[in-house]
């Protein structure tokens, strides 16, 4: 029982040390000083938890005090948000209600807790359309105090760098689940560092051991980059000495996720990631007015220095990001003949960066408030959407994520104003932007003063008019080029109030047909009517009727007394009818996977079970060696996906619960094709060099060989069979001795 009790005390202990380290945080900011109501939450919470634990072992309430710290240290909230941060499980984990949190803490923490309780346990739930519900509900609560995704997202780091506890399929999911939403969203609201860590924490738990392979690189190269780093920064030292600006110079290392992902998506290898080191110069002005001034005078002082790159100014200073992001981005040649990006940024720019949205409240009188800008902007869209009675979910995920994706560019309108829009927006996106009505009635556009049709892409600087008509315009085919969710929503929106007027004119139509030929309409004549025009229900069938795609007449008259229809009659309406859609094909082999597997452990994939218990994945062909995921489909049947295929990351993302933790079997073998893509120059012999490789060198046969050069540069892409990856890599490591070769990999079907 003693035992008991000094285990209780350690920790009661541990839980105040840590409570006090937060509150000794808290009095180091500049937000006032409200000690009493922080103290009261933690009292609250930490009796609420009392006895629960975590998966690690750890007391439960460790987990809301870090939540907190974050919020308070690296997102730099005040004490509503802390005290929010302390509570944000209660609700949800125990029998205290939120009319009980806002009875003793008020009603704007008693909101944002209930924000927190909405959303919890991740966005993603059961089914698709279930996720996509409860990620509308994370938007609202954000749109009425954008402090809950703030704390949501403190929420989701601590999860993630708690993440070993946890079950190998959970790491996949939640790992998934955090590239998809929480790392853009972060990004969006201008949490970079928060944001990079997201991304390197889901890159280490999805593929260790590139990541160990990265990080020990940078490792390895960390005193060549320190050195470079001393001999391009001095002479900058000197002249930004001689202005008598206060400053400091810290060199910045692209991050771990970022260099992966430029590796597989430019096909090269780490050596030839030039853009590793970057270098930020934060200063202080002379004073806020002169702000913008010493940026310029310094990019100006260094520009003498080394020579700029001419195309690779970003003047994010003038113009700052949507989420409230200033800096000045110069890229200049270093002494050693290799490019290196300075950020120039003073030490508000350089908060705001680093806490994001939350920075600006430390910038205003009394520092609390909303702030407005570009952000509000972005929640009010947000809000709009949701306005509309019934947007398609998994739709508005995507084109959600499309705007969480973006980068900005900035537009004018014919008066001079600037507007902010995703990167990869069009005239009709811009259209939209102004105003509903201008979007509805809009036939097309002036870009620069010249004529464009509605889907011409825009770009930074462009001036743009649209053009209207008296009458509205909106076409089933604009959704294919409107990318921003305000634009795809409102189209979506028209076209189904179009859809519904069409359905009642055809009902009507309908209901008077049925009249004259004097007969009761009842399910079994309507379905009559669908097997003949091809239709797949009622709906369908009106809206057909009601836009004159059907006219009924003496076929419809003699399908419902059931008279044979002409031959010529039935290919009539297969070629204008609208065709039924495309069967889905399922694997006819492949099994139900059997109830005996336990899916919360790692399965293990074995050779003589290939399509018969599961089956490798067409998208991204995995062979062993690879890291891989299982997904269980609505059928039960087990797909191996490779974990970075863009299917799988989708499938994490929507489809979390019925993601499997999968492996290898170290015994697995046997064969499967694979396509080796080379790139290099071209050279006397190289044909003959390539093909002695597979043939000599490793025994492998080549069953097909397409290869093609031009302007000197030869491509090539040679199919053979492998067993498994270390094969892969021993035809790397033999083709790249070839030294007219710069680039081997391998790619997938085309």
């Amino acid at each position: 029982m003693n035992e008991m009790t000094d285990k209780e005390m350690t920790e009661e202990a541990m839980i105040q040390n840590a409570f006090q380290e937060l509150l000794n945080d808290y009095l180091a900011t500049k937000h006032r000083k409200r000690i009493e109501i922080i103290t009261k939450a933690f009292n609250f919470a930490n009796e609420a938890h009392k006895g629960i634990r975590r998966r690690s072992g750890e007391p439960y309430i460790l987990h809301p005090i870090a939540v907190a710290k974050i919020v308070c240290n690296e997102i730099g909230l005040g004490s509503t948000s802390i005290c929010s941060a302390l509570l944000h499980d209660v609700v949800e984990d125990t029998d205290y209600t939120v009319e009980d949190i806002e009875n003793i803490f008020g009603p704007k923490i008693a909101q944002i807790v209930d924000g927190l309780t909405k959303i919890s346990g991740g966005i993603f739930g059961e089914r698709a359309s279930a996720q996509a519900e409860n990620f509308k509900k994370l938007l609202l609560t954000m749109s009425s105090d954008v402090r809950v995704i703030l704390i949501k997202i403190a929420d989701r780091l601590h999860n993630m760098r708690t993440l070993g506890a946890m079950l190998p399929s959970k790491q996949y999911k939640i790992a998934g689940e955090t590239l998809y939403i929480y790392a853009p969203l972060a990004n969006r609201l201008g949490l970079y560092k928060i944001k990079t860590e997201l991304e390197n924490l889901s890159f280490k738990y999805e593929h260790p051991q590139e990541y160990q392979l990265i990080q020990s690189k940078l490792d390895e190269t960390a005193s060549e980059r320190e050195a470079i780093f001393k001999s391009f920064t001095t002479p900058i030292r000197a002249e930004l000495d001689k202005m008598g600006i206060k400053y400091k110079l810290i060199a910045r290392i692209k991050s771990t996720y970022s260099i992966w992902n430029k590796m597989q998506t430019k096909h090269i290898p780490f050596e030839e990631i030039y853009d590793i080191l970057a270098v930020r110069i934060i200063f202080e002005p002379r004073s806020r007015s002169e702000e913008l001034n010493d940026c310029f005078d310094i990019y100006v002082a260094v520009s003498k220095i080394y020579k700029p790159h001419p195309d690779r100014l970003r003047d994010w200073v003038s113009h700052p990001k949507a989420n409230g992001y200033q800096a000045l981005h110069i890229t200049l040649m270093a002494g050693n003949g290799q490019w290196i990006e300075v950020q120039i940024r003073s030490e508000r720019m350089n908060d705001i960066a680093e806490q994001g949205f939350a920075a600006h409240w430390k910038y205003k009188e009394g520092g609390g408030g909303e702030d407005e800008g570009e952000l509000e902007k972005w929640l009010k869209t947000i809000k709009e959407i949701l306005d509309d009675p019934q947007p398609d979910a998994m739709d508005f995920l995507d084109t959600i994520k499309l705007n969480l994706f973006a980068s900005e560019i900035f537009v004018f309108t014919p008066k001079g104003d600037i507007k902010t829009m995703p990167q990869n927006s069009t005239a009709l996106d811009f259209a939209f932007s102004l105003h509903s009505d201008i979007g509805v009635h809009c036939i097309g556009a002036k870009v620069n003063h010249k004529l464009v049709p509605l889907s011409h892409k825009l770009e930074s600087g462009d001036q743009v008019e649209i053009l209207t008509s008296v009458q509205e315009r909106v076409e089933p085919y604009w959704t294919g080029f409107a990318t921003t969710a305000k634009a795809k929503s409102e189209i979506a929106s028209y076209l189904r109030k179009k859809n519904r007027i069409l359905q009642m004119q055809g009902e009507e139509i309908l209901v008077s047909f049925f009249k004259d030929i004097d007969i009761k309409q009842d399910p079994s004549l309507i379905n009559k009517l669908l097997q003949l025009h091809n239709k797949k229900n009622k709906e369908d069938l009106t809206k057909a009727i009601g836009e004159g795609e059907i006219i009924l007449g003496q076929i419809e008259r003699e399908a419902i007394y059931g008279k044979q229809v002409p031959t010529w009659k039935k290919y009539l309406t297969f070629s204008f009818g609208n065709k039924p859609e495309k069967e889905e094909v399922i694997a006819k082999d492949i099994q139900p996977i059997e109830s005996k597997i336990d899916t919360k452990k790692t399965l293990l994939l074995k050779a003589d079970e290939l399509n018969t218990t599961y089956q490798l994945a067409s998208c991204c062909h995995p062979i062993p060696g690879d890291p891989v995921l299982g997904y269980l489909d609505e059928n039960r049947h087990l797909f191996i996906h490779k974990r970075q295929c863009p299917v799988a990351t989708r499938l994490k993302s929507s489809f979390g619960n019925r993601i499997l933790a999968t492996a290898w079997d170290e015994k697995y073998n046997n064969i499967f094709p694979i396509i080796i893509y080379i790139k290099g120059i071209d050279s006397l012999g190289l044909l003959s060099d390539i093909t002695e490789v597979f043939s000599k060198k490793l025994n492998i046969n080549i069953r097909d060989i397409k290869f093609n050069t031009e302007d000197g540069i030869f491509e090539g892409r040679v199919k053979v069979n492998v067993q498994n990856v270390d094969d892969v890599n021993q035809i790397y490591t033999e083709l790249k001795k070839i030294p007219s070769i710069k680039q081997v990999s391998r790619i997938e079907e085309e």
